[in-house]
């Protein structure tokens, strides 16, 4: 009913269905077993399921298709293989009793996967289904399940919410899993072991349905009572409203404490404080049977607890700034106006935390940090704490440390963090390393899906410290992302089919680098043929990826910009007018090389950018999870003290061959007449690696009559 009330729905649009007219009635069962470690408990759980399939499953016209749900990768292996032993070691079994696939069906179904507990579990009719197999395995183990050619199928926790596979029987294994985090194990939530049970019963086959569930003794009568009286639904809203707020007040929904507290009054987190305080606050707790006036300055001192520590944390993080408001009616003490900095626009830009733009913000104020440093800070951002670390997987980092180029610092980080683990994911990722079991590549996936927003962030943030040198690594670090290499290795090396062979050959011809290879546009097919690659179709294949490559040109212009007019009235921001809503551009005299100009005055820089080829519209990146397409950034600074004056960022259209202009503005030195200074154009990709264009000018001050 607060869910409904919240969201304005009246009676007629609110419905709440009992258990019992489910389209098919489901019974179910809750076990309980005392053994306290968990390892041993899930061992003990293996032959109660094999009688449960028995006894619920197994019909006078045939066996019921049972699923079987189990708390981690790993266990869904341990379970299968367990049932197998059992069915084997009964003589009155008969081990393919679950298995309805003829033998060629069977031969054809093992030779499609390449699990080896999967090909061996097929055999008896039973499916392994995790996050962790290769997507034709889990494809497979789907397509026998749903066409009873298999009748048990044994996931994670994650089949129940990803796909629509009911079956007669459902036994929920364990309703603990480890959190990596936490380091120890924790109970599934509540939703999750309903939406499992919700797999129970067939509609079209069944007439009921059987749902077992396995849990520690001590917990048993919380899941009897949890199955039969309905619990309510908690917010969390409280654990989040800080990173809420931040984004709030970047949109300048709230721009003042009252109106902060104003937008959670609104929110659902507050109807159930009202409602169950106890759960929110502590000190709720401690009252007893308190009055109405006693409850509602209780929650209003809540409120405002939590108001002052989450806005607290924003202006520590440096997200938010204090700034003296004006008050709006004759006497009213003015309201300290709530405004977001530009690194709380980052945060919100690109869904981070405040905790980890600020962690960003104390890192890259340091100068000049180098690819690897950079690597680490990335890894340690806040953002990656929930990545998983399951049981023994510190043994596993270890081990796989030893094969990475990049020592893990572990006066910082063990081995069985989660910043350690997305450390050496990456390096795997950029050094082509074997990871050491199937696991891994999923976690490898989540790591670099997170990862491209970070860099941005981290980009944008080097960029506000006017770091040159880091801005610099950090687009490296993302090309290398996307490309799977690293700085270390010749760019010609991200080409397909291209071995240190290859590279040789091309070192040969005087080729040393990607652009110089691209830039023989005349006698490409000639060299590639000098190459001797595997067959045509590999050739062909290589061909097409060098003439579709980007071929930018890039251009340079400056010119010496006339003084504003300050009695000129500014442009209306409505639209309105004949200059409304224009950015007019100012007039300037074209400066052109040796570049002279007085001192003192405002500069324009344009950097005209244009394809000289018709490029591929996404950018060739086959060991990176998604499709990207390629944008690039357009950098002013000066090399020689290490300053980035500014960047910015252009997308060119692909199948057009038209300009695309970049303007800096800038003053030149304010010293004697004769001075030089050198600034550095830089147009770097933020996917290619290797295609990254470098200008130098030389700019020198000279008396006005003399520019």
């Amino acid at each position: 009913h607060d869910i409904a009330d919240w969201l304005g729905i009246g009676i007629v649009g609110l419905f709440n269905f009992k258990p019992s007219v489910r389209p098919v009635p489901m019974t179910a069962h809750i076990q309980g077993y005392p053994e306290k470690h968990f390892v041993p408990r899930m061992a003990q759980m293996n032959k109660p399921c094999f009688h449960a399939i028995k006894n619920h499953a197994v019909k006078p016209d045939g066996v019921k298709p049972t699923l079987i749900f189990v708390s981690s990768r790993r266990q869904t292996r341990l379970t299968a293989l367990d049932i197998v032993s059992f069915m084997s070691a009964d003589p009155d079994e008969d081990p393919r009793q679950f298995c309805r696939l003829e033998p060629h069906e069977l031969e054809y179904a093992q030779r499609r996967v390449t699990d080896a507990s999967l090909r061996e579990t097929l055999a008896y009719g039973i499916g392994i289904h995790h996050a962790g197999l290769p997507e034709r395995d889990r494809k497979v183990a789907e397509e026998l399940f749903v066409e009873a050619k298999i009748m048990v199928l044994i996931s994670t926790s994650t089949l129940a919410w990803g796909v629509n596979f009911p079956a007669h029987l459902v036994i929920i294994k364990g309703t603990e899993y480890y959190d990596g985090q936490l380091k120890r194990y924790v109970d599934f939530p509540i939703t999750d072991v309903l939406q499992m049970m919700g797999r129970a019963g067939r509609p079209q086959f069944d007439t009921e349905a059987r749902a077992v569930i396995m849990v520690h003794e001590p917990k048993k009568n919380f899941y009897r009572r949890f199955i039969y009286e309905p619990f309510p639904v908690e917010s969390s809203l409280h654990e989040q409203l800080t990173d809420h707020l931040n984004a709030e007040i970047v949109a300048r929904t709230i721009k003042t404490r009252e109106e902060a507290i104003d937008y959670v009054t609104w929110t659902y987190f507050f109807r159930r404080l009202t409602a169950n305080p106890a759960y929110y606050d502590q000190q709720a707790a401690l009252l007893e049977q308190p009055d109405f006036n006693k409850q509602r300055d209780m929650l209003a001192n809540y409120i405002e607890r939590l108001m002052n520590k989450c806005l607290d944390e924003l202006i520590r993080s440096g997200c938010i700034e204090l700034k003296e408001g004006v008050a709006t009616q004759p006497g009213q003490i003015p309201s300290a106006c709530l405004d977001a900095t530009k690194l709380g626009r980052v945060a919100s830009l690109y869904y981070l935390g405040h905790r980890s733009v600020a962690q960003f913000q104390r890192t890259l104020s340091r100068e000049g940090l180098g690819f690897v440093e950079l690597m680490r800070v990335l890894c340690e951002c806040p953002e990656y704490d929930e990545l998983p670390v399951r049981h023994n997987e510190d043994k596993l980092n270890a081990e796989f440390a030893e094969h990475c180029p990049l020592e893990v610092d572990l006066a910082i980080q063990a081995y069985d963090s989660p910043h350690t683990k997305a450390f050496l994911l990456l390096q795997a990722h950029m050094w082509g390393l074997a990871l050491p079991i199937n696991d891994y590549k999923t976690d490898l996936k989540s790591v670099l899906d997170r990862s491209i927003p970070l860099i941005q962030a981290m980009v944008d943030i080097s960029a506000e410290e006017a770091q040159l040198r880091s801005t610099l690594n950090l687009i490296i670090l993302l090309q290398c992302l996307h490309q799977s290499t690293h700085p270390w290795r010749s760019s010609l090396a991200c080409l397909p089919h291209f071995n240190d062979k290859t590279l040789r050959t091309l070192q040969n011809m005087g080729i040393e680098c990607l652009p110089e290879l691209i830039e023989r546009q005349k006698t490409l097919q000639r060299d590639l043929q000098k190459l001797h690659l595997p067959n045509a179709e590999v050739y062909k294949e290589v061909l097409q990826l060098l003439q579709g490559m980007p071929r930018l040109r890039i251009r340079i212009e400056l010119r010496i910009l006339e003084p504003e007019d300050p009695n000129k009235p500014p442009p209306e921001e409505n639209g309105d007018g004949a200059e409304g809503g224009k950015e007019k551009r100012r007039k300037g005299k074209l400066v052109t090389e040796p570049y002279k100009v007085p001192p003192d005055c405002e500069l324009e820089l344009a950097v005209v950018m244009q394809y000289e080829n018709t490029p591929m519209k996404f950018v060739h990146a086959p060991r990176f999870p998604k499709k990207k397409t390629f944008s690039w950034w357009c950098i002013l600074g000066d090399t020689e003290v290490d300053e980035l004056v500014s960047i910015k960022k252009a997308i060119l259209p692909t199948r057009q061959r038209t300009e695309r202009r970049v303007n800096f503005q800038f003053c030149s030195p304010a010293d004697e007449v004769g001075e030089t200074f050198t600034l550095s154009v830089l147009v770097m990709s933020d996917s290619w690696f290797g295609l990254d264009q470098q200008l130098d000018l030389s700019i020198t001050t000279v008396d006005k009559d003399s520019a």
